[in-house]
């Protein structure tokens, strides 16, 4: 088969008509996306966000690749994007001065994380195909793929995503196979150039939408000169594993960890001991007691899972997971502020409040990935939701009267402030 452009192409993007034709079987082309699920400038802030994990501490965080030349650097070293820059074009600019025009790549993963307007856009993009197809059992990826580079740094590959590739800026090219082309015992190959007559390809602009299922092939490489800048949203389809919600139960991710900062704050803490054991005595046989590390590492998996314990985290991850709307890990909380009588709130019409039963004391509330205790209950947080899905704002004073007076409303009033904190309710000025 000679190389060729690839044949799917449709004028304007639909979810029908993506879901029906074409998911999970074929690769598509849409030439027009109203309205665009990204715009060049809040993407430029995430990615801004998304790298000053390495201005802080000089070593590049591990959700961002730079690479020059195929080579991946180690080190920053003023190639990542900055506040000072202000745009893809004033940072292209600086780059060409920087690298003598050598070509680039620019790699940031999950970097919707990093900013709650691009989350939310996100998310309402995406919602009628969860619809459609159903939740993510684990969340779906972002990635910002920005530079010059020939073709992108890992070469062919095929992982388990579908992927949407959103066209911003420039124009880059995607090349396909229905199967792997080499022989080789090699998940990836960057040296293909044996392999592009058997491929298919699309060229994608500015505003112009790629699909693609899990089980094809690709590269990605540039269509001219100029830098160009693209997201690529993963939805996981292929090679699930259960270790992946086992990951999700056991450990916490947000944004900071996943910029290099911080731990895992679930996991089941282990003393820093050896795991080497005696070796086998004269029969051969080693002795019947475990390594005092994974003793302990057992024990403490154990107390994890007490029914109890373990009843409420599964209840915490999955309404986690219904609100933050199939892309996790979410933007952090903003600090809670205090809340007048007088204040006017209004329910944010993207944002789903669930809650759930949390022992006898009271209920766990969730809204856009995050959670919080209160000691209402169900039907107090029903009248509270009904209240703000109006279409005016209403006081806060008039919320508190849908509960008893006293520390009920106290109560109330926290609950609103930390919702407020989650981005689920805005106050009106």
């Amino acid at each position: 088969m000679s190389e060729e452009p690839i044949p799917a192409v449709e004028a304007e993007f639909s979810w029908d008509t993506l879901v029906e034709r074409y998911w999970d079987r074929r690769p598509v082309l849409f030439r027009s996306v109203t309205p665009a699920p990204f715009e060049a400038s809040e993407v430029f802030r995430a990615a801004v966000a998304g790298s000053r994990g390495a201005h802080e501490d000089g070593r590049m965080p591990p959700n961002v690749q730079f690479t020059v030349e195929h080579v991946q650097r180690d080190a920053p070293d003023g190639s990542l994007p900055t506040d000072e820059d202000g745009s893809f074009d004033a940072y292209d600019a600086r780059l060409a001065a920087r690298l003598d025009g050598r070509r680039h790549a620019l790699v940031v993963n999950g970097f919707h994380a990093f900013d709650p307007a691009l989350w939310s856009r996100e998310r309402a993009f995406f919602d009628p195909l969860w619809r459609a197809v159903g939740l993510p059992l684990t969340g779906a990826i972002t990635t910002l793929f920005h530079g010059t580079y020939e073709h992108s740094p890992v070469g062919v590959h095929k992982d388990r995503f579908a992927t949407f590739m959103f066209g911003l800026r420039g124009r880059k090219r995607m090349r396909f196979w229905p199967r792997r082309p080499w022989d080789e015992a090699v998940s990836t190959k960057t040296d293909y150039a044996r392999h592009t007559a058997a491929s298919v390809y699309a060229d994608v602009g500015p505003g112009e939408l790629l699909y693609w299922p899990a089980d094809y092939y690709h590269v990605g490489e540039s269509a001219g000169a100029a830098p160009a800048t693209s997201v690529n949203v993963g939805v996981p389809r292929d090679e699930h594993h259960a270790g992946y919600e086992l990951e999700d139960l056991l450990a916490d991710l947000d944004p900071a960890r996943l910029a290099g900062h911080g731990g895992l704050d679930t996991l089941p803490a282990t003393p820093d001991t050896a795991l080497t054991a005696r070796g086998p005595g004269r029969e051969g046989l080693l002795a019947p007691a475990l390594p005092k590390a994974l003793t302990t590492a057992v024990h403490a998996l154990y107390e994890f899972a007490e029914p109890v314990a373990m009843g409420r985290r599964v209840t915490v991850v999955s309404l986690r997971r219904w609100t933050a709307g199939g892309f996790e890990p979410v933007p952090p909380a903003a600090p809670p502020r205090a809340l007048m009588d007088t204040d006017r709130l209004r329910g944010d019409r993207h944002t789903r409040i669930r809650w759930a039963p949390d022992g006898p004391a009271g209920t766990v509330c969730a809204a856009n990935g995050h959670e919080t205790h209160t000691s209402l209950g169900h039907h107090e947080l029903r009248r509270l939701t009904d209240a703000l899905s109006g279409r005016d704002p209403v006081p806060v004073g008039d919320l508190l009267t849908t509960v008893a007076p006293g520390p009920r409303r106290e109560d109330l009033r926290t609950l609103l402030e930390v919702l407020e904190s989650f981005r689920a309710v805005h106050r009106e000025p």
